[in-house]
């Protein structure tokens, strides 16, 4: 009989919850998997701030279910649910019913007014994707509307912004909305000074959860961005444009334009609607057992912010926080396996948090980190790269590299104003099309170096063993080697090179693809000079010569190897002692040049080009070496290597249909290799 598994709430843990289910039930077909949501996408919620002000697009904090969950056995149902009938084990929505065997109820929460007068009715909420775009284009359209307002006392009352609570979200938000006032203002033409912001608390300090110093350290950075806190305080009322605060027994009544809600959250309806058939505790959550069902119904598992659960030997229930979401689904996955197969041992839920971040705007962040009993503190800046490893963390598990590349894109490669812990450094700005007479040259010199080679007679004779035994030879006469591994005298082989004034081992080569055995005049003179000779833990030694002493030595008598024991021992072994073998492998660096090169002057297929380039100059580099005047080379590589060709070349006509193809590949869907 097939068993049915219903889970309410797309959020961190139902998402997740969803996905290690449908892994351990992959290949039984009796078992179904139904999530259910009200959006066609998962939030990330804890970015929401970044978008209310306008630092990331919009789109860039939603996650489609239909991608989540593409090649696997999930049903994803869009609906609203309005109640659960428990004893008949059915799920309502507003569009269908849903029967179930075992219910996961991950409904997430919403905000809490504490029966503030006005509070809800006039105050911007930052719970949702549709509260965030709201408050963007709220905060837009205030600055727009000032702008033209002519009114001194108008103008700074609309301006001024109250956000209530100084928790996590509301902290994050004046300080994201803090770092983006002074770029509203220069794009309008607003003087700075006639914007107030303000964070009120009914608490002592800023973010309770973090130590007190950090606290300070919040304070003083709000501070420094123009917010006023107004600890100890509550609010007892909100109007069209006021705001009622009550601190020291005292009632301040303050014009607001603007007052954001960031003050606490509670249980969704339908979790709190489950009281009767629930253990309904604080905050509308629900009181579950040591492995997360409730305890009035071992059918039903509650995960996320609506389970009220404290662990052996803690005093406080788990967090409402994404950390906790993440370690209950892995827990709840295992014990509702182990409840439909009827086998295994349920596991305990034991959760062992690492700390928290918050960031206050895009350049600096706060964060208490570390393992249970050992925490400590870091600073802004690795508090900042703590914050997106660990959203990155997260995003492998539930898209893989389709949300890592858009989360890197969107925080850093297309940021804007320099919004980032590391500034605009890596912000694209300039026009791709200027990169593209280097594209073609780089191509160019590519196809130049494979047709010489087929000149010289790379297609018909073994020339491996002197283009890489000339190589050496030159740089072991300039170290002062005098065995080479097959116990030749390198000066005294140069030397007869010389003699017989052999071609460099690489002619064509040497000026664009190796340090081969160049200048034999020279190294029969012995001249020459190491700059670099080191050996790291005999697994690499970085030669850095020159050919001529250093007053009359150019860039192209400079050159640079990486000698690395495996590759000595590949190219030894396998490819130098058969001379079909070297062929073979002539022939194919001969086509690799030429159809890099064709690649890269056309624009088609720019990106793989380009990292084959890198991977034959690398391959250069721990061989033969490379001159320095043919370094640009690599970088030129690089430069071109993420859109190079989307600007007068073929990608730009090629590329989107074969994305399109690609995307309709399963493996590639559920496996998440592609970008949007």
């Amino acid at each position: 009989m097939e068993k049915k598994i219903v889970i309410i709430g797309a959020g961190y843990s139902g998402i997740l919850t969803a996905k290690k289910l449908a892994k351990k039930f992959k290949k039984n077909s009796n078992v179904s998997i139904t999530i259910i949501d009200k959006n066609p996408f998962h939030t990330m919620l804890t970015e929401l701030h970044e978008v209310a002000a306008s630092r990331v697009d919009e789109d860039s904090i939603k996650i489609s279910l239909t991608k989540v969950f593409a090649g696997r056995n999930v049903d994803v149902k869009l609906d609203t649910v309005t109640s659960i009938d428990y004893n008949g084990k059915t799920v309502i929505g507003s569009n269908a019913s849903y029967k179930y065997d075992i219910l996961v109820l991950a409904a997430g929460s919403k905000p809490t007014y504490y029966g503030v007068p006005g509070a809800e009715e006039y105050t911007f909420k930052l719970w949702s994707y549709e509260d965030a775009v709201i408050l963007k284009d709220h905060i837009h359209n205030t600055f727009r509307k000032a702008a033209c307002e002519p009114n001194t006392e108008e103008r700074r009352k609309m301006l001024s912004f109250y956000v209530v609570g100084a928790g996590f979200t509301g902290v994050e938000m004046i300080g994201e909305l803090a770092e983006y006032v002074p770029i509203l203002c220069e794009k309008y033409g607003i003087n700075k000074s006639d914007v107030t912001m303000f964070d009120v608390d009914g608490l002592s300090r800023p973010i309770p959860n973090l130590p007190e110093k950090l606290s300070d350290k919040v304070a003083k950075r709000l501070d420094k961005m123009g917010v006023q806190l107004i600890m100890n305080a509550t609010v007892s009322s909100v109007g069209t444009d006021y705001i009622e605060l009550k601190q020291n027994d005292k009632i301040l009544h303050n014009t607001a334009g603007t007052v954001i809600w960031a003050a606490g959250i509670q249980s969704t309806d339908v979790t709190q609607n489950s009281g009767s058939a629930l253990e309904i505790t604080r905050g509308g959550r629900v009181q579950v057992d040591s492995y997360l069902r409730s305890t009035k119904n071992e059918n039903v598992y509650i995960t996320g912010d609506n389970m009220f659960y404290i662990p052996e030997g803690e005093e406080r229930p788990v967090p409402q926080m994404v950390e906790n979401c993440e370690q209950c689904a892995d827990v709840a996955a295992h014990n509702i396996t182990c409840a439909i197969n009827g086998q295994g041992k349920m596991e305990v839920y034991k959760p062992a948090f690492h700390g928290v971040m918050v960031s206050i705007g895009g350049r600096y962040g706060v964060a208490h980190v570390g393992l249970p009993g050992h925490f400590f503190s870091l600073p802004s800046f690795l508090a900042m790269f703590a914050k997106h490893f660990i959203n990155i963390i997260y995003f492998i598990q539930v898209l893989g590299w389709n949300k890592i590349f858009s989360y890197v894109k969107h925080e850093f490669f297309t940021i804007r104003n320099c919004r980032s812990f590391v500034g605009g450094h890596f912000s694209n700005r300039t026009p791709s099309f200027l990169l593209v007479p280097l594209r073609v040259w780089l191509g160019a010199v590519w196809v130049f170096e494979g047709i010489m080679k087929i000149a010289e007679g790379w297609f018909n004779k073994a020339m491996l063993t002197d283009f890489f035994g000339g190589a050496n030879s030159w740089y072991n006469s300039i170290l002062g080697i005098t065995n080479t591994p097959g116990g030749t005298d390198a000066v005294s082989s140069a030397t007869t090179a010389a003699a017989e004034k052999a071609a460099p081992a690489a002619d064509a080569v040497t000026a664009a693809t190796g340090a081969a055995a160049d200048a034999a005049g020279a190294v029969a003179d012995a001249i020459g000079k190491v700059l670099v000779h080191w050996d790291i833990l005999g697994l690499v030694k970085v030669i850095f010569v020159t050919g001529k002493d250093l007053a009359s030595s150019t860039i192209s008598d400079y050159a640079f190897k990486l000698d690395i024991p495996v590759m000595n021992w590949f190219v030894q072994t396998l490819i130098l002692p058969n001379s079909g073998v070297q062929i073979a492998m002539q022939i194919f660096i001969v086509l690799s040049e030429i159809l890099i090169g064709l690649a890269l002057m056309g624009g088609l297929f720019t990106a793989p080009a380009a990292a084959f380039s890198l991977i034959l100059n690398f391959m250069f580099v721990t061989t033969t070496g490379l001159y320095l005047n043919t370094f640009w080379m690599i970088f030129a590589a690089i430069a071109v290597l993420i859109g190079g060709g989307r600007s007068l070349g073929l990608d730009y006509y090629a590329m989107p249909g074969l994305k399109k193809l690609w995307k309709r590949i399963p493996l590639v869907r559920k496996l998440y290799i592609y970008n949007d």
